[in-house]
């Protein structure tokens, strides 16, 4: 088991980032727009340097709308956290390799299944934040695929 490494972030700052990044690859597949994808990318890469207190969407919320309208604090793991912001900035930066090298209906198509599994994440299904808490520690929360791969893991 590993250890997990609490983190305290506003509730708004990080449901923001969630549906913004989400929110932004939806919107480059609508408007056919690799900018917007290389956007995500970006945002995706720089969280997963500076972690999710600095991650810039959360610093941006936290900053601005939190001293606002203060939200509740959330504890997360910063390890699933960042496991999560990698593998999306794996995910989109393969996207950007197809878009611009390879294939860009190949491209798209990634995109999709990224914007997919970000609105599925933000929502509190299955994403990478659960699945890195479910292999890593025997109480994590286990989606279906999760224990499937748990699973496969043991054997």
């Amino acid at each position: 088991m590993k250890e997990c490494r609490p983190v305290a972030v506003p509730r708004g700052a990080f449901n923001f980032c969630k549906y913004t990044v989400a929110s932004i690859f939806w919107l480059s597949l609508i408007f056919q727009s690799k900018l917007l994808v290389v956007l995500g990318f970006l945002i995706l890469l720089l969280s997963a340097i500076l972690k999710v207190k600095n991650a810039p969407l959360v610093f941006l919320y936290t900053y601005t709308i939190n001293k606002i309208f203060p939200s509740k604090i959330e504890i997360l793991d910063e390890k699933a956290v960042c496991f999560a912001h990698i593998v999306g900035t794996i995910m989109s930066g393969i996207a950007l390799v197809f878009l611009y090298f390879i294939h860009p209906l190949s491209g798209w198509i990634l995109t999709g299944i990224l914007a997919v599994l970000k609105t599925s994440a933000s929502f509190g299904f299955c994403g990478a934040m659960k699945l890195y808490s479910c292999l890593n520690n025997p109480n994590g929360q286990c989606c279906r695929f999760g224990k499937k791969v748990k699973q496969c893991k043991s054997k």
